[in-house]
């Protein structure tokens, strides 16, 4: 429930809002919020209930998860903007339309972003044996060698298809696309020499990377990680090279500005506590938090950074 001071600040502002006096009318929330998320054991899964475990501790009122897949975007879009629906997302949200044909959401349109939640960097990796120590002698090589290298990916669209494209763009290099199912069958693939380089999910490549199968060249976050300590940031061979899986959280376009607030407010002093941001990278991810301006302007950065990169590439389909 809202603290006292909260409520006396709300109820002053209610009357600009359109709809307000129905949401604030008993108290927000007054019932169980509805979070509407990826498929189980994702990172926005993971996200979610991160976030939900501590608003309903929080709030004093159940927060659901509800795992959805896909179908989660068009459920939120969808729902009635009265705060009871939210939804937690990464970059399928805002980078799907440049890759599909047939996407029922506008990312800037149909929500309200409340804010960022957790970040998680990709690692570019490469088999133990390729022989390169850094990014800059694996740029050095595929120059060296045009056409010869591949890189593995999953689904066209993915973060590992997307980064990998933004790399060849921004060292200027040719290497070959191998495409597979998921990054799953991609990681056997670099696994098994296959392939020479992939940008994988940290928590994916960190076994194989101690087990010596696999050596981590690069950090794909603008800043060194805690989640690949010792790990050289991929931006320090290719300045401003940057590719972070972002998860945040959104409510239906037209939620009232005080239940936004409200929750950004919530949700951002939950994800600064200590424990949380330590049992969050314990899971792989970072705890992050911003305002819902700046989760604005990050979603129409990484928007513009990646049209380009899209339409160069000729990527069609996928995306998740």
């Amino acid at each position: 429930m809202l603290p006292l001071r909260s409520a006396i600040w709300m109820c002053s502002v209610i009357l600009m809002v359109p709809g307000a006096g129905a949401v604030y009318g008993q108290g927000y929330p007054n019932k169980p919020i509805r979070m509407v998320t990826a498929a189980i054991g994702g990172g926005a899964d993971l996200t979610a209930r991160i976030v939900a475990q501590g608003l309903s501790a929080s709030l004093g009122r159940q927060v659901i998860v509800d795992n959805r897949g896909l179908t989660a975007i068009e459920i939120a879009s969808s729902a009635p903007p009265d705060g009871y629906t939210l939804l937690a997302y990464g970059s399928p949200l805002w980078l799907a339309p440049l890759t599909q044909d047939k996407v029922t959401w506008d990312p800037l349109k149909d929500f309200a972003p409340i804010t960022s939640a957790t970040n998680t960097p990709n690692l570019l990796v490469a088999p133990s044996s390729l022989p390169v120590k850094s990014v800059q002698e694996l740029v050095a090589l595929a120059k060296a060698r045009p056409g010869e290298l591949n890189y593995a990916a999953g689904s066209p669209g993915s973060t590992s298809h997307l980064g990998a494209e933004l790399f060849k763009a921004m060292a200027g290099a040719n290497i070959v696309h191998v495409p597979y199912k998921g990054n799953g069958p991609a990681l056997t693939a670099l696994i098994g020499n296959q392939v020479q380089m992939m940008f994988a999910n940290v928590a994916l490549v960190t076994p194989h990377i101690r087990s010596g199968r696999l050596k981590g060249l690069g950090v794909t976050s603008l800043q060194p990680t805690e989640l690949a300590p010792g790990v050289p940031t991929v931006a320090s061979a290719l300045p401003g090279y940057e590719l972070v899986t972002n998860i945040s959280v959104f409510a239906p376009a037209r939620t009232p500005a005080p239940v936004i607030r409200f929750l950004n407010q919530e949700i951002v002093r939950l994800l600064n506590r200590p424990e949380v941001k330590e049992k969050a990278l314990s899971m792989g991810v970072e705890a992050v938090g911003s305002t819902p301006e700046q989760l604005t302007a990050a979603m129409k950065a990484e928007v513009a950074r990646f049209t380009k990169v899209v339409k160069d590439a000729g990527i069609r389909g996928g995306g998740a």
